[in-house]
């Protein structure tokens, strides 16, 4: 709890700049199991994975095995973790079978070819030999040291035209050369801990000894995990940065190992894990790519994956089948910036409708339950903001930003809300509550007239005006004027026929519920979150009373989407990345949220969007929103219209397009059109002589109908844009695998 009531975590260590850690070595944390889930299940290349370290280890732990396995560069979404790239002239490459069946082919016929010679049925191929020879060489010793010279350039010949229609030396490079290559020898202990992970060369090379030693002896018993690898790294990425930390940092290490530089929470692992992650690079896979003609080369059976590089351009999908967006897009990437946060490189806010799957309670730091009177925490209205004008325009924002024909009141309606909760603060240094709010919009003269009162008591000095010989707080004194002066409009404007004081009255109501009264307090009685507490790896539930108050739950999901969209930009440190996910962000988009939407990138924070169609946002803004968002991904069951619009989003590309005619065949004299006459007259068809055309056309990537028709269960199509702004075409992702 901070010092103004609102909920916050503490420093967490050494990579925020607190004290170092007293030398007393904590109790274990039950963390649960120690290697990622890929781990348990056996890591590939185990016998490589043993060979790197030297030759020291006969046998390495799966942790081990798993730091050390490859991570090679690839493009956008690809899975990193062991992934093998695909040959660059590969676009081209035939099968397997289709290659070893040719070469067997060319083989073989080869072979016939030079037992017909040998046995003379060809009897040509001697010719040559006749030639280039003299007759006073017959019947000697000269006569048959040519004819085996030339034999055996017979025989290469014969191997060099039937090898180039076999492909025997892709055959060789294929097949044969990986498996009759040295293998590379092992390098030297000193140099294999230069390179080697596990030995955390960063650490040897800034003098820190000691503690790599006692961090790669924790990674070689499997006392750390995958959690507690990002954390340290993270929090020596922070020491890098700023040199003062090193000590803070070298004491952490040196009496924790692996648990030094804790989370604030003190948790180093989630419960439950119910995906793949790999933070190394901070991903976590959502499917594989098939090997799909439809596909980039690059692309095709490789996994596919989700990391904060390409989050942070937000993240649009769509899946009207089931609880699918949940499964397979918004419960992986919440559970991706939990492990992060965990690590301290990330801080997310989860919103969802209750059984939403975003993952267990006990994944989170802060559960809010909206209208439930178990819930632990609340929240703030007003997002934490303390300036009238900002809490005004997102209030406005939420109250009128679902719908398409409220829009044009959006700056009338910020405007009679700042009135308003500027003057409320000015009397009473506070926001309003909901009810208090409600009554002064429905025009409650009673309650207009109190808050006209104690605003002229502020400007007067106070309740009693200044005390003889105290100065006046002239700030205060002026605002509670101007305050007064706002009310004079705000009170003018009521009496005019159409006024928008009504239609935020009735909006508001919503939230003006039994079910809602000891939620969004403004007195400090509470533990409440604010969005403004992004700038700690905090993880944070809200669960949105969806069944039971529906139009209560679209306002609350368009408030949380405007103050994180204001919230994060605002952030004085921008390392962490921010993410809000919402599983169900219907009725969210507007003009505003939409621009706001597109700014995130720069701001290293994004947005996750699940839909259930695109009919759940406004028409003006459907386009809109696609554009404003790098990551698109269209699930099985998305209609036809919500396909044209991806179709229209990912755009055409140039392609080779083969047009087949058949024409009657006339061609031939009088022989041929009897024989196609018969034909006719037998088969009951004409002969049709048949011609191809190719040519380059434009595309479509993904047609509408191809989205809507041709995907199949469990399938995705899916495009990313890094915040670098690196893009890739649409790929088809098998969400099974």
């Amino acid at each position: 709890m901070g010092e103004d009531g609102r909920l916050g975590p503490r420093k967490p260590g050494p990579e925020h700049g607190d004290r170092p850690r007293r030398p007393v070595r904590p109790p274990q944390l039950p963390i649960g199991p120690a290697v990622p889930p890929q781990i348990r299940r056996g890591a590939p290349g185990a016998a490589a994975g043993a060979g790197a370290s030297g030759g020291a280890e006969a046998w390495a732990h799966p942790f081990v095995l798993w730091m050390r396995a490859p991570r090679p560069e690839a493009g956008p979404g690809i899975w990193r973790y062991e992934h093998v790239p695909r040959p660059a002239d590969g676009a081209d490459r035939i099968s397997d079978r289709q290659l070893l069946g040719g070469a067997v082919l060319a083989l073989l016929s080869g072979l016939l070819v030079w037992s017909l010679c040998w046995n003379g049925v060809i009897g040509i191929w001697l010719w040559p030999l006749d030639w280039i020879t003299l007759d006073a060489w017959r019947g000697s010793g000269a006569m048959v040291v040519a004819g085996y010279v030339y034999y055996g350039l017979f025989i290469l010949l014969l191997a060099y035209i039937f090898g180039r229609v076999g492909r025997w030396h892709e055959v060789w490079t294929r097949f044969l050369e990986p498996v009759l290559a040295s293998p590379t020898p092992a390098p030297d202990q000193e140099d294999a801990e230069d390179v080697d992970p596990v030995g955390w060369p960063e650490l040897r090379a800034a003098g820190l000894v000691g503690e790599a030693e006692a961090l790669g002896g924790a990674a070689r018993s499997g006392a750390m995990s995958d959690v507690d690898l990002a954390r340290i790294a993270r929090a020596w990425e922070s020491v890098r940065a700023r040199p003062e930390r090193l000590k803070a940092f070298a004491d952490s290490v040196r009496y924790d190992g692996a648990a030094a530089c804790p989370h604030p929470s003190g948790k180093r692992d989630l419960t439950r894990r119910l995906y793949l992650h790999d933070l190394v690079t901070g991903q976590v896979r959502i499917g594989a790519a098939p090997d799909d003609k439809r596909n980039p080369y690059a692309y095709r059976g490789g996994g596919i994956a989700l990391e904060a590089g390409v989050l942070g351009t937000g993240l649009l999908a769509v899946g009207p089948a089931g609880n699918v967006v949940s499964d397979r897009v918004t419960g992986p990437v919440a559970e991706l910036l939990c492990l992060q946060a965990l690590a301290g490189k990330a801080a997310v806010v989860a919103v969802g409708a209750v059984g939403a799957r975003l993952g267990d309670d006990d994944a989170y730091d802060v559960v809010i339950r909206i209208a439930d009177p178990s819930s632990p925490h609340d929240l703030d209205l007003y997002g934490g903001t303390a300036d009238p004008d900002e809490a005004a325009a997102l209030l406005a924002e939420a109250l009128l930003g679902g719908e398409e024909a409220d829009w044009p009141h959006g700056r009338e309606a910020v405007t009679a809300l700042g009135q308003l909760i500027g003057a409320y603060q000015s009397a009473y240094d506070r926001f309003p509550g909901v009810a208090e709010l409600r009554g002064l919009l429905d025009g409650d003269r009673a309650a207009l007239a109190v808050l006209r009162r104690d605003c002229a008591a502020v400007a007067e000095g106070g309740p009693d005006g200044p005390a003889p010989g105290a100065p006046a707080d002239h700030y205060l004194t002026a605002r509670a004027a101007a305050a007064l002066r706002e009310l004079d409009a705000r009170e003018r404007q009521l009496a005019r026929p159409g006024d928008v004081g009504a239609l935020l009255a009735g909006r508001l109501a919503v939230l003006d519920r039994p079910a809602f009264a000891r939620f969004f307090d403004t007195r400090g009685r509470g533990r409440q979150f604010s969005m403004r507490a992004l700038e700690h790896p905090m993880r944070v539930r809200i669960v949105l009373p969806e069944r039971t108050h529906a139009e209560a739950s679209r306002v609350l999901a368009r408030l949380l989407l405007a103050q994180f969209t204001a919230a994060a930009p605002a952030r004085a440190d921008r390392s962490l990345f921010a993410a809000l996910v919402l599983d169900d962000a219907a009725r969210t988009a507007s003009p505003e949220s939409v621009r706001a939407i597109g700014r995130l990138r720069a701001a290293h924070a994004g947005v996750v969007l699940g839909l259930r169609g695109l009919d759940d946002v406004a028409e003006p803004v459907r386009g809109p929103l696609l554009a404003a968002v790098g990551c698109r991904m269209a699930l099985t069951g998305v209609s036809t219209w919500d396909g044209r619009h991806f179709a229209e989003a990912w755009g055409a590309e140039w392609v080779e397009a083969e047009d087949v005619t058949h024409v009657p065949d006339v061609s031939g004299g009088p022989i041929r059109r009897l024989l196609r006459w018969i034909r006719q007259v037998f088969t009951g068809t004409k002969a049709m002589s048949r011609s191809v055309t190719v040519r380059t056309v434009e595309r479509e990537r993904w047609s509408a109908s191809e989205l809507a028709n041709t995907l199949p269960p469990g399938h995705a199509v899916l495009s990313v844009t890094t915040v670098d702004g690196e893009r890739t075409p649409p790929v088809l992702v098998d969400l099974h695998h």
